[in-house]
């Protein structure tokens, strides 16, 4: 075994790092049924680890698909209020300068229809910074939408503001209450910014390369992170004196879900069972349902342009498929509607997607994508839509 591990150290070394294949894994699922139908490259290029289903990796937005999960076991228990005003949650006024009669809504927000913006990626807000402070900086509104109104744009600043409101209704941290409210009733092996994972978790880590072999994300070693957040401006790191509500960005909901695709799968199967056994029909029906739909001239996607990309969204579930003016979100190129999510990080491209009327569905991830990777013949890359030709679930070209 040692000789083995020393030859394949030996080869890597010899290898560039922008030469090695990136890591892919897809599984495809029924409602009773999970295969792993593509497994391919290295978990971490340093040791030769090869991945495997079981490998947690940082799964980018498809988090906040599962973060809506969390809101609505919150909505279904009668905690929250999917068209209250979230100031009445958060216990300040919570509003779009430029339209201080208008309030916001957690309906608002899954749906990227509450008026922030990212601002230059100003959703990261680290620890000692409060969320009201950050909303206070007028580059994260949208000075010419109101909240409300019908126009759409992907903004990741909407989750840190929907854990605040989780917190402050709970008291608990976002990251424990989402242990407590999804992961560990999924029986997932699961956690948001590592916090919660096992140890052993953290010996599979999938570490995240950019196209040139650069380590972008999660280069752990075998051990979970002394830091889970970002770190105060002083580069502390003590969590104890925080008060839950003040920075639902700390544990990152809108991008930092670690999970392995075999787990993602459970995620997709309980979608796929209409929430069975987890949401009730209201919830989940409120979940899926469509609530913003791009008519050519409605809406911006996350690169602040309208690429058809994104054509029909729900709280926290993008639906493709569906087709219609501008339109060119047809990832599996056979005019199925699916529901689900994508992700794009440090990298790495996935995706959780279903056809919810027959339950069949994939849960995949590929790392060391450029980031000017080409499109292929939808709004996604040419390297998404390969994955799931090869998962055997897109026509062949």
């Amino acid at each position: 075994m040692f000789a083995r591990l020393l030859l394949t150290g030996l080869v890597l070394l010899a290898v560039p790092a922008q030469a090695l294949p990136p890591a892919t894994v897809a599984v495809t699922f029924d409602r009773h049924h999970v295969r792993p139908v593509l497994v391919e490259g290295l978990a971490d290029r340093a040791s030769g680890r090869p991945v495997t289903p079981d490998d947690p990796v940082r799964i980018a937005s498809v988090s906040k698909l599962v973060t809506a999960l969390g809101v609505m076991r919150l909505v279904d228990r009668g905690q929250l209020d999917l068209d209250r005003d979230v100031s009445d949650y958060l216990g300040w006024n919570l509003r779009n300068p430029a339209f201080p009669d208008r309030p916001i809504t957690l309906r608002q927000l899954l749906s990227h229809q509450s008026s922030l913006t990212d601002g230059s990626e100003l959703y990261i807000v680290p620890l000692g910074m409060t969320l009201r402070e950050r909303l206070a900086d007028p580059r994260v509104w949208d000075s010419e939408h109101p909240p409300g109104s019908g126009w759409f744009h992907y903004t990741n600043l909407n989750f840190p503001v929907i854990a605040s409101v989780m917190e402050r209704v709970t008291g608990e941290r976002f990251d424990r209450l989402m242990q407590r409210l999804v992961l560990r009733p999924l029986q997932l092996d699961a956690c948001y910014n590592w916090s919660g994972c096992s140890p052993q978790a953290a010996q599979r880590a999938v570490v995240l390369y950019r196209a040139d072999g650069e380590v972008a994300k999660d280069d752990l070693g075998g051990v979970l992170p002394q830091c889970l957040v970002v770190p105060a401006a002083d580069g502390s790191c003590d969590l104890a004196g925080y008060i839950p509500g003040w920075n639902g960005a700390l544990f990152s909901p809108q991008g930092g879900l670690r999970i392995s695709m075999r787990d993602l799968a459970k995620v997709g199967q309980m979608l796929a069972r209409g929430g069975k056994g987890f949401l009730s029909k209201a919830a989940f029906a409120q979940l899926t349902g469509v609530q913003w739909r791009f008519n050519g001239a409605n809406g911006l996607g996350e690169d602040g342009t309208a690429s058809g990309f994104f054509c029909g969204y729900g709280l926290a579930i993008h639906t493709i498929g569906a087709g219609g003016t501008g339109c060119h979100d047809d990832l599996f190129g056979d005019g199925v509607i699916r529901i689900g999510h994508s992700g794009e990080a440090y990298g790495l491209r996935s995706g959780l997607w279903l056809d919810p009327k027959t339950g069949r569905g994939i849960a995949f991830f590929t790392t060391a994508v450029p980031d000017d990777a080409p499109k292929g013949q939808s709004a996604f890359t040419a390297i998404e839509e390969s994955v799931v030709e090869r998962s055997h679930l897109r026509p062949l070209r």
